[in-house]
């Protein structure tokens, strides 16, 4: 039977029956949910490689269907089966991301070719994402791997500000390729065959950094024991990036400040003026409105770095460059490594999918450079992903000191889990599980609805 894995949600028992057999029939594997909650809740589950939905069902319809499949996994294509009664419905399905649509009563002949049409959609579409990287190396862009419209804004921005003079703060959480977009805009610019100078303002003590980036004098301190120039005059004529420029003190900022808006500085410990060309990028991960409310981060200083601002996403925000990373990471670890792996099983890519990924592209980037080290076959499987990536994956939300995600989707996450386990406690039984919750089963019922909780031992 052919590996190409077919969902179809419909509650309507003999429509669903006939298209599973004849799907069946031409070697497709097909599993059936009777209604919307369900079926998406298999989506969520992985392995799914196409789905094919009614459109009007009692709890959600075919729309909310293809948008909620395309939150979980943007890959996977969507069509609808619908008598649509208005052009206006067909003409928005379309537009919210559906793969295609068929009209009842279903033609089978059509519909095979449709099954077919998206089945090699998604082989190309594996092919192209690996094309696409290869392209990608030959471009100045070439670092950073994407293909969603989040990372595309990014790059349509960075693209646009590179040539110019401005000031660029790159925002984003810890891993998500802030360097890398610094470095991308330098060799688009018009100083990339002049030096890029890099400084991490975390790493280095106050005394320290302010002597890293201005440089000092021989006998200026203690262990200054001879002259030595800093970062800003090292990139004379090019770029200097500071990145997590939120941690230096309020001295150096005073400095800095200058330095940006005259293009000069003193060395420490030395009275004599130093002028230099050099286009300023910073990055940070902290609030800095925030930090300048609390006076500890100066608010022209603020302006002077905030020309334009470039906020990089979360990779949990663009989940549809996750398996294009999963494979250029494949690719240069077993490069580097000498090992002939190629590939990822689709059990292991789904599980991926699925995971939050608190340290983003770089946390991804070492789950696979870990996962092709250890692999004993030529593809990477789930087993050879870290054992402690199943419990993060499921409940990485319930973390109650991890705020990425909002409000809202956290106290759903924690009536969910208390629901669930309630429900375990008592196998399945809801009239005992809401007593054990102290509240009513018509309440539970209706919790149970909204939060879309199906009972597991029903």
């Amino acid at each position: 039977m052919s590996s190409f894995h077919i969902l179809l949600i419909d509650d309507e028992p003999a429509q669903l029956t006939s298209i599973k057999a004849f799907l069946r029939r031409r070697d497709f594997k097909v599993s059936t949910a009777d209604s919307a909650t369900t079926g998406l809740k298999l989506i969520a589950n992985g392995g799914i490689d196409l789905v094919l939905t009614d459109f009007r069902m009692p709890d959600k319809n075919g729309l909310e269907v293809v948008k909620e499949t395309k939150r979980i996994n943007p890959e996977i294509p969507v069509m609808v089966i619908t008598a649509f009664s208005k052009t206006e419905d067909a003409v928005e399905v379309m537009k919210q991301g559906a793969f295609d649509y068929l009209s009842k009563p279903v033609d089978l002949d059509e519909l095979e070719h449709l099954v077919n049409k998206a089945r090699e959609h998604r082989y190309l579409l594996s092919e192209n994402k690996i094309l696409k990287e290869q392209l990608r190396e030959r471009y100045r862009f070439e670092s950073i791997i994407s293909q969603s419209s989040q990372m595309e804004d990014v790059l349509n921005t960075a693209g646009r500000v590179a040539k110019s003079k401005a000031t660029v703060l790159i925002r984003g959480e810890s891993g998500t390729g802030k360097e890398l977009i610094a470095k991308a805009i330098h060799q688009a610019s018009d100083r990339h065959d002049k030096p890029l100078v890099t400084v991490n303002c975390a790493a280095l003590s106050e005394n320290l950094l302010e002597s890293e980036l201005f440089g000092h004098e021989k006998g200026s301190f203690t262990g200054a024991t001879s002259q030595r120039i800093g970062r800003f005059e090292q990139a004379d004529g090019g770029t200097l990036f500071i990145d997590e420029i939120g941690d230096i003190s309020s001295q150096t900022q005073v400095k800095l400040l200058r330095a940006l808006q005259f293009g000069t500085f003193e060395r420490v410990g030395g009275s004599q003026t130093i002028t230099v060309n050099v286009r300023v990028l910073t990055a940070t991960n902290r609030d800095l409105e925030d930090l300048i409310v609390q006076k500890r981060f100066r608010e022209d200083l603020y302006y002077r770095i905030n020309v334009v601002t470039i906020d990089l996403p979360a990779l949990r925000e663009r989940k549809s460059d996750i398996s294009l990373l999963i494979r250029h990471f494949i690719h240069k670890y077993a490069e580097q490594n000498q090992k002939e792996i190629n590939d990822i099983s689709r059990e292991a890519q789904d599980y991926l999918m699925r995971y939050h990924f608190p340290g983003n592209v770089r946390e991804l980037e070492n789950i696979i450079e870990r996962a092709v080290v250890l692999a004993r076959e030529r593809i990477i499987i789930k087993e050879d992903l870290p054992p402690n990536l199943h419990a993060q994956t499921e409940q990485s939300v319930l973390n109650p000191w991890d705020f990425s995600d909002g409000y809202t989707d956290k106290i759903a996450a924690f009536e969910r889990a208390i629901i669930e386990e309630a429900l375990k406690i008592k196998n399945g039984n809801q009239s005992r599980a809401a007593e054990l919750l102290g509240i009513s089963e018509r309440h539970l019922r209706s919790r149970m609805q909204k939060l879309e909780i199906i009972n597991p031992h029903k």
